[in-house]
């Protein structure tokens, strides 16, 4: 059983201006989470770090999170969105090109399975139902 699909990202040859410039980097999130139409839980976290380092987000999403690290100093951003819900993929290469100036993006995607144990389900269910 697919309990949820990983995409691991990774952006090089980016521009270093953008990867810390943290209101270019909220604008990436805002195009995932719209372009997917995910929904975050809460607010969206950012650290800015002291230049010429980097930014950090994390979004926690009804669908799992999306999180983000820029290294200026190597030119590079990775990102991560699980989902446990299907959904088609985003096009990170085409848009992390477009929006970070990479010149190569890398995605991996993963798929986390399970073997379905129904004794377990129906443990749970039964549990719930005698509260």
């Amino acid at each position: 059983m697919i309990l949820g699909t990983e995409w691991v990202i990774d952006a090089v040859g980016c521009n270093p201006a953008i990867l810390t410039d943290l209101g270019r980097m909220r604008a990436v999130f805002d195009r995932v989470i719209s372009d997917l139409d995910l929904h975050v839980r809460g607010e969206v976290v950012w650290h800015q770090f002291s230049l010429p380092d980097g930014v950090s987000g994390l979004a926690l999403l009804s669908e799992s999170h999306l999180a983000c690290h820029t290294y200026p100093e190597f030119r590079a951003a990775t990102f991560n969105l699980y989902c446990c819900r299907n959904r088609e993929s985003w096009s990170w290469e085409t848009m992390l090109k477009e929006l970070l100036g990479a010149t190569a993006v890398t995605v991996r995607v993963l798929d986390r399975l399970i073997q379905e144990d129904e004794p377990a389900r129906e443990e749970l269910v039964g549990r719930s139902a005698s509260k």
